[in-house]
């Protein structure tokens, strides 16, 4: 893309926080289909406090399946609404807006004020970010409303899940928000900091669902490309990916990274990718070793998952139908390897493009060529390098890159890189050919 548009972005995003730019305007030229939004983080725009209320009337906020009350308070919309993740109990989330601190702290008390009648559950998470985009992993505050991070952070998000019964609901009239100074002690294990790139050996399962909803308010679509992780501590937004692992599954050779979107399989509390130390459930398993994994293979807890029910996989990872058949070309659930929090390309000179648009894959670097492929808006492909084509123009823009993809059926296509989220290239830095 032209440089003043790279200029122009820097520039925007230098008076945000953290979060991104949600694209505005339809596709054009070379594209197949309209341009989807991207869901990012709301920077808060208040003047930095130490203490606060969260705006509960605040409509930017991220929320599902939320009615508010005329009294300014929140409660779940429709009790009819469920979620895999919580069986038999109705569902709705609430994500406050990141707020700026105006300083570091690492240190908070929250403290809600609600109704939860017998057979209802609220439940409080909290994260924070220290670098624009990088955020810690969520932490529940303990039974006093405290908590302790693993860094200082400079920005603070709070998240509100409300489990209801069919005829009875919580209701938050208030979340109130107490920061300290940060420390110079040796961070707290509940604090968990975002899971560093590390690699393990899962048996992954196919989870379907197609119409039902996440445990982040995502509805599954047909051959939907997300996973499930059984702990909400990386339960990324709805459509962002603040939280995503990369798999790879030998018997294919084919490779997805993918955000989290969803809690399961079997456990909820099982965040096997910390260390022991950590975890919020079965602190005496090795780090990696998912409890249902260690349940159905040597009868841990007797078998039986944090629910009680008997364990029948050693599953520690669900996939969505589109990674599962289209991005790993998986026929039934097996093993693969997965990488939490990948930091690069996983080796072998490739790395990942994400679409803003529906756009036309081709045999060559031109749109007379055949179309061999499709990428779709917000999802992320393997990329191998760069070169030059023709020229494209969309949105009033102009840009001759194109990206090269391993397709699924064999050999490589390209895409023009104006379809891609960030630069020119879609942020590949490798020049084909070189």
């Amino acid at each position: 893309m032209p440089s003043s548009r790279g200029r122009l972005i820097r520039g925007l995003c230098a008076l945000l926080v953290v979060g991104g730019l949600s694209p505005l305007t339809a596709a054009a030229a070379d594209g197949a289909g309209p341009r989807a939004g991207t869901a990012g983080e709301r920077p808060a725009a208040d003047r930095p406090a130490a203490d606060w209320r969260i705006d509960l009337a605040d409509r930017s906020a991220d929320q599902h399946n939320i009615r508010h009350r005329t009294d300014g308070g929140l409660t779940i919309g429709d009790r009819r609404t469920r979620t895999p993740s919580a069986p038999g109990k109705a569902f709705a989330v609430y994500t406050a807006p990141a707020r700026s601190l105006g300083r570091q702290a690492d240190t908070f008390t929250v403290a809600p004020k609600a109704e939860v009648p017998s057979g209802t559950q609220l439940l409080t998470e909290v994260r924070g970010s220290a670098h624009p985009g990088r955020w810690t992993q969520w932490t529940t505050p303990d039974s006093a409303g405290r908590l302790r991070l693993a860094e200082a952070v400079s920005v603070l998000q709070v998240r509100l899940t409300l489990f209801g019964t069919g005829s009875a609901s919580p209701i938050v009239s208030a979340v109130s928000v107490h920061a300290d100074p940060a420390r110079s002690a040796a961070r707290a294990e509940t604090g968990t900091a975002a899971a560093a790139s590390v690699t393990y050996r899962l048996f992954a399962t196919r989870e379907g669902l197609t119409g039902q909803t996440t445990a982040n308010g995502h509805v599954i679509q047909p051959r939907d490309h997300f996973v499930a992780l059984p702990s909400r501590r990386m339960l990324a937004s709805n459509g962002g990916r603040e939280y995503q692992v990369r798999l790879c599954y030998a018997r294919t050779g084919r490779c997805e990274t993918a955000p989290v979107w969803d809690v399961g399989p079997w456990n909820t509390q099982d965040d096997y990718w910390n260390p022991p130390a950590q975890r919020q459930m079965w602190r005496d398993l090795p780090q990696g070793t998912p409890e249902a994994q260690a349940a159905y293979q040597s009868g841990y807890n007797g078998g039986l998952d944090e629910f009680g029910r008997r364990v029948a996989n050693p599953a520690g990872i669900d996939l969505a139908d589109g990674t599962f058949w289209d991005g790993l070309g998986m026929t039934d659930n097996d093993w693969v390897d997965v990488t939490f929090q990948p930091t690069d390309d996983g080796g072998g000179g490739q790395t990942t493009v994400t679409a803003w648009a529906q756009a036309n894959v081709r045999a060559c670097a031109s749109t007379s060529c055949e179309i061999k492929s499709t990428v779709y808006p917000n999802q992320t492909y393997p990329a191998n390098c760069w070169k030059t084509g023709q020229l494209v123009t969309a949105e009033g823009y102009t840009n001759d890159k194109w990206v090269e993809l391993p397709l699924s059926a064999g050999g490589v296509g390209y895409v023009s890189g104006i379809y891609l989220k960030g630069d020119a290239t879609g942020g590949v830095t490798r020049e084909c050919g070189t």
